[in-house]
């Protein structure tokens, strides 16, 4: 009584409209890439309108359906515009995934206003935006999901990151408390939270892959007790599972994806 009829370990999302920004860097391709070939119709947004078009691309030649759009998540006048234009070709959304994301490293007494602002604006703004505008559409149709990607570094105190780690973990409470909103209607809002992730932000964080499996004492980082690097499809598997229907009983989590590197947290 009350059981799913699951036909295999495998989520779909078939018949579903998904919408991911930040799609154009390594962790969300990876997204679009899952989201699609579970059977999602994905619009994918970023800034970067070459290669977001290039991921859009590849993903049409492989048969799924992806649409690219140019979006700057920092404007919610056109986050606004871009989901009516999404909306219209692939229907309400279903999955929103929040990846846009930011970094910028360096001491806290040094590090410019202008700095910090910026990455609030994409890091956080850019989720309240994305996510409320999504939200407005689900609730008339009481479901959908809404998946934020975040950092580990939103629990764990990271030197040299503390803008990056508070837009984070700003972004990371605004999730989990958009869910407690939403959950009357049947919308679930949770958080996976990466750690070292082979990416190219992995190194602008002034990180090799190494240093990053070993720890860093000097800025007392633990390392990784797995001993791997994530790849951005270990990232994207997490939002596939927490978007499909295995995980309808799953709400206003974080789920770290770090192979162990936040177990102080």
């Amino acid at each position: 009584m009350g059981e799913r009829n699951v036909a295999s370990d495998t989520p779909t999302l078939a018949r579903q409209a998904a919408l991911v920004t930040g799609a154009a860097g390594a962790i969300g391709a990876a997204v679009v890439s899952a989201l699609a070939q579970a059977g999602a119709a994905v619009t994918a947004f970023d800034l970067d309108w070459p290669r977001v078009r290039r991921v859009a691309a590849d993903m049409t030649a492989a048969g799924h359906t992806v649409t690219a759009r140019r979006l700057d998540v920092t404007n919610p006048w056109a986050v606004e515009a871009a989901l009516s234009l999404a909306e219209a070709e692939h229907g309400p959304p279903s999955v929103v995934v929040n990846v846009a994301g930011i970094l910028h490293r360096g001491s806290t007494v040094g590090f410019s206003e202008e700095q910090w602002r910026s990455l609030f604006a994409v890091n956080t703004d850019g989720v309240f935006h994305l996510s409320r505008a999504a939200a407005r559409r689900m609730i008339p149709r009481h479901g959908g999901s809404i998946i934020t990607v975040t950092s580990n570094a939103a629990v764990v105190p990271r030197a040299q990151l503390a803008g990056y780690a508070a837009s984070k973990a700003a972004a990371t409470m605004f999730t989990r408390c958009l869910g407690l909103e939403l959950a009357a209607f049947g919308i679930r809002c949770n958080v996976v939270a990466p750690g070292s992730t082979d990416t190219p932000m992995l190194h602008q964080a002034g990180h090799s892959t190494s240093s990053a499996i070993e720890g860093v004492p000097e800025e007392y980082r633990i390392g990784i007790p797995l001993g791997r690097i994530a790849g951005a499809s270990d990232i994207a598997d997490a939002v596939l599972f927490l978007a499909s229907d295995q995980a309808r009983h799953i709400t206003m989590h974080v789920m770290p994806v770090d192979g162990g590197a936040s177990l102080t947290a």
